[in-house]
């Protein structure tokens, strides 16, 4: 019997935070995936919370949700959109998760009345947290990123329990990769390498020497700048890595690439050294840099001050964007601004517009705006959860005659509840991790515009919500053109709705962004780019 090979990557970040740890894992997920290796990849964050499922979009940006129904960090998007995997529940860890276990161990008597300590009691939790993965995902390689910054105290067990994998008899090879910042001082014109130094030198002095140091700074990095650097922190100087910023994110991987990051890496980790096949995410970067033609699309959101809080949006529109050799332009629109009056002034130059999810009655106003603005005009709209549920009552209202049409998250006392809570929602007491969550089956109806859309009969999609369609409206609105051409299933919930004279008028209960890549762009997405181009090309000919 063969026993695989336990080896590890950690990624860890100083000076700063918000450096792009993220972008940086996915990217190096990336090169090995490349070269036939197989990564799986944790994301330790040492918040107390126990996932971020409760925390405001404007304080953490996105939820990520996992095929499982995990409501994870933001980077594990990052990850799936890079390698393309469909990662679980045991990709996120939390401080909370951690300490809540421990804890709760200790009131059963698990530990046999010994005294708690971080460690090694937290760090074994964490360590353990890391092997599991290990052992349930058969991956060559796992990848670790510790979210916070070098020096915060909260992140400090996480990075003794890394220290100490180095040394466990399970691990074959460790490999630690330090993120920091170069600042760039203009009046000297001079990069500076002292605040790397003394992060460097504060994770040498919790025990890990890193082995390579991607250096992030405002343009490329000199050899000398590298040398000096390689010197300090005794680090081979090849091993010293630049990453300026780009136009795109996804341009980070071929950049590493070109500096030797991924030979560095599967060297010292003992695979056989081959070219990685990185040809069509090449072709497709260079469609985001030099597109040729541009356009306009506008999200209407409540959260739009903080635009991480729509972050797998974002990049499922610009996934389409270079799959259609197009450059896009976000209008960022908070629908707190949007009224009967103005938007005309918001919406004139775009070519479509998407609602994307959110909770509360805060700008729900703006986006019934936005969807009557699409309906009437036949403008291309896709509408994302909340943005669904704003098309089912913007046409309850306008087209139905329903003027009071609303869903009970909005007015409990409304007398036409088009969307209404779930039926296993009532009752709940605890919001962490209550809600609809996770993959579920929708069967798509024949014949409709969603059918043609996916070219299938079944989908899978992954859903975040408490609210849903009312079933008890759905015949008289399809009579009127509204189709709920998606359905699941098991408790016949509408997944999918659309309207059936109009170009590209959709709406999904489901989340499909969170399942978007570069190189295979959500079907939505796409053709909602498809229909907003031609829409440009009508609007041009219109204006002249």
């Amino acid at each position: 019997m063969c026993i695989r090979d336990r080896n590890y990557i950690f990624v860890t970040g100083g000076v700063v935070s918000s450096l792009g740890k993220g972008i940086v894992a996915a990217s190096i997920g990336k090169l090995l995936i490349s070269r036939g290796i197989k990564v799986s990849v944790i994301k330790l964050d040492p918040y107390l919370n126990v996932d971020p499922g409760t925390m405001s979009p404007f304080q953490h940006g996105e939820v990520f949700v996992t095929i499982d129904g995990c409501e994870t960090d933001l980077d594990l998007g990052h990850y799936e959109r890079f390698m393309d995997v469909e990662l679980s529940k045991k990709s996120n860890v939390t401080a909370g998760q951690i300490y809540t276990e421990v804890l709760d161990k200790e009131r059963s008597g698990y530990y046999l009345g010994g005294t708690i300590q971080t460690v090694p009691h937290v760090t074994d939790a964490i360590k353990s947290k890391i092997f599991e993965l290990s052992e349930s995902s058969s991956a060559d390689v796992i990848m670790v990123e510790v979210g916070g910054t070098i020096g915060d105290i909260e992140g400090q067990p996480f990075i003794e329990a890394i220290r100490q994998i180095r040394n466990d008899p399970s691990t074959d090879n460790a490999f630690y990769l330090h993120l920091t910042l170069l600042p760039y001082l203009s009046t000297s014109d001079e990069i500076k390498t002292k605040p790397t130094q003394h992060s460097v030198q504060a994770l040498r002095g919790m025990g890990i020497q890193p082995d390579s140091i991607i250096c992030r700074a405002e343009k490329d990095v000199e050899n000398s700048v590298k040398e000096k650097i390689s010197l300090y922190c005794d680090v081979p100087t090849e091993n010293v890595i630049s990453l300026r910023d780009f136009k795109s994110v996804y341009d980070v991987p071929v950049h590493l690439e070109n500096q030797g990051l991924g030979n560095i890496l599967i060297n010292r980790l003992g695979f056989e050294e081959v070219n990685p096949d990185l040809k069509n995410w090449k072709k497709l970067c260079s469609n985001i840099n030099q597109a040729h033609e541009t356009i306009d699309v506008g999200v209407v959101g409540k959260y739009v001050e903080l635009p991480d809080s729509y972050l797998s949006v974002t990049e499922a529109i610009k996934h389409a964007a270079a799959n259609n050799s197009t450059n896009v332009n976000i209008n960022w629109i908070d629908s707190e601004s949007l009224s009967d009056s103005n938007t005309n002034d918001f919406f004139d130059e775009l070519s479509g517009i998407i609602v994307p999810g959110g909770f509360g009655e805060r700008g729900v106003i703006g986006m019934l705006q936005a969807a009557k603005f699409c309906r009437e005009y036949k403008i291309p709209y896709l509408g994302l959860c909340l943005g669904m549920q704003i098309m089912v009552i913007e046409f309850s209202k306008n087209v139905l005659g329903l003027s009071d049409a609303n869903s009970t998250e909005f007015d409990i006392e409304t007398s036409n509840p088009v969307i209404d809570i779930i039926e296993s929602q009532k009752g709940l007491q605890e919001t962490g991790g209550t809600m609809r969550l996770g993959g579920y089956r929708c069967d798509l109806q024949e014949n409709s515009l969603a059918r043609e859309i996916y070219k299938k009969e079944t989908i899978v999609e992954r859903h975040r919500h408490r609210y849903e369609f009312n079933d008890y409206y759905k015949e008289m609105l399809n009579s009127k053109g509204f189709i709920t051409s998606g359905v699941c299933p098991d408790n016949n919930l509408v997944e999918i709705s659309e309207l059936s004279d109009h170009p590209f008028m959709i709406g999904s209960q489901f989340h499909p962004e969170f399942a978007s890549r570069l190189d295979k762009p959500h079907p939505l997405f796409d053709y909602f780019m498809k229909a907003s181009l031609n829409q440009k090309k009508i609007g041009a000919q219109f204006r002249l």
